[in-house]
């Protein structure tokens, strides 16, 4: 075991970490791997990058204080919301490693309010670095950490095989642009267990690349477990990036508060990919503005203004068309909602498929805000709806009960055909 102490001479009297960090790294990797400890104390930092069989060690009570200056995230080739290019190095960043960790009770503060300033201000010339990142690593653990701040995505993993991520504590303003949680991305056999997310986009997002990703992989065997949510954009979100395809995914036991949607998938045509084997059970949400959200005209983003993201006549069935079915949901308990009670909008040529709720139980609030329960172009304001569906086959909505509802609980058309 390494102590980063033991290269406090590079540490320029403590006010920067980097080349110490830098420095740790090269001599574990040159040795095969090992832990780097980081006790007790706060150590400004550029990015650290970690190696095969590499563990970086934070403990109780040390701080890593990420820099506020670009230039201290050298630019690499990534990919980010489906785009290939340059992108400022994560907070901490492994690629192509295996047997790579960072575990311990300590923090890391990406101090992000420089990088929200300069997006607001359209003054990022490349994508801001993520606060944790690993691409193309295989056994990956990211354990007990609180991550606070981060400039963008959180915690990354990005086409990684046997991820597990447990205990962490995930906390960005509300206000933070693109701060989402954990986004797992073309990836394979991922936990997420035991985490409490609170942050300015999506809790978690699982995602597969979008039509302009060089290689599309899908993100599958995803399991998320007894974790929190509270506040976001979406609970648990599939897609919007998903053309890959994104299979197999169990949500189980987690807790919903004040996050605007609970469960969401969004996707649009020309993105392709299907999302199927998905499978929500023992949930509990509070005060959501919608618990369920299954959009396939998501109108968010460069695209969003152009004619086949919004318009609702069925297209020709091609590469392009995106497809959702086989999600099971059941044992659910949602309270205070204040939207709708689901929201379910398949394409005109690609119906939802497959949906199945039982012992599903959704109480409206008395007086809630009305609020959009989907980005999507002529979507309207709701406020105590019930259960909207368009475009949608095979569904069973048998085992749901709504209440407080104002009108009818359920609203659907001749597009939809309900389970007998």
């Amino acid at each position: 075991m390494s102590d980063i102490r033991e290269y406090a001479a590079l540490s320029h009297d403590g006010a920067d970490w980097t080349e110490a960090f830098a420095c740790a790294a090269a001599d574990l990797k040159a040795q095969g791997g090992g832990v780097l400890n980081v006790p007790a104390g706060v150590y400004p930092t550029g990015s650290i990058r970690l190696y095969d069989n590499m563990h970086l060690h934070v403990e109780a009570g040390a701080v890593l204080r990420f820099h506020q200056d670009k230039d201290a995230f050298p630019l690499i080739p990534l990919e980010y919301e489906g785009h290939a290019g340059l992108m400022h190095q994560a907070c901490v960043y492994a690629e192509k490693a295996r047997n790579v960790a960072v575990t311990g009770l300590g923090t890391l503060d990406g101090q992000g309010s420089y990088w929200w300033a300069r997006q607001r201000a359209k003054q990022n010339a490349h994508p801001r670095p993520c606060l944790v990142c690993f691409t193309d690593c295989e056994h990956v653990t990211l354990e007990n950490l609180t991550l606070t701040n981060s400039p963008a995505w959180t915690v990354h993993p990005l086409r990684c095989r046997n991820v597990t991520v447990r205990g962490l504590n995930i906390k960005n303003p509300a206000d933070s642009p693109n701060t989402d949680g954990i986004n797992p991305d073309a990836c394979r056999d991922v936990r997420i267990s035991d985490c409490t997310i609170d942050v300015g986009d999506d809790c978690i997002a699982i995602k597969s690349g979008t039509e302009h990703t060089p290689e599309r992989r899908p993100c599958e065997r995803i399991i998320i477990t007894n974790c929190h949510f509270l506040h976001g954009h979406g609970g648990v979100v599939l897609g919007s990036e998903m053309s890959g395809d994104v299979r197999n995914v169990v949500v189980s036991s987690c807790v919903f508060y004040e996050t605007d949607r609970g469960v969401r998938l969004k996707t649009r045509r020309g993105r392709g990919g299907t999302v199927e084997g998905v499978q929500l059970t023992n949930l509990v949400m509070e005060r959501v503005m919608c618990p369920f959200v299954f959009n396939m005209y998501y109108s968010c983003g460069t695209d969003m203004s152009m004619k086949h993201v919004w318009e609702k006549t069925p297209y020709p069935v091609d590469v392009g068309t995106p497809c959702l079915r086989d999600v099971s949901i059941s044992g659910v308990r949602a309270r205070g909602c204040t939207a709708c009670a689901g929201f379910f909008y398949g394409l005109a040529e690609m119906p939802v498929e497959g949906v199945s709720l039982q012992d599903v139980v959704v109480e409206m609030a008395p007086e809630g805000q009305p609020g959009r329960p989907a980005m999507m172009t002529g979507c309207p304001e709701m406020q105590g709806a019930g259960f909207f569906l368009r475009n949608a086959v095979g569904v069973d909505l048998r085992g749901v009960k709504v209440r407080g509802v104002r009108g009818e609980w359920l609203d659907i058309d001749e597009s939809v055909k309900l389970e007998a």
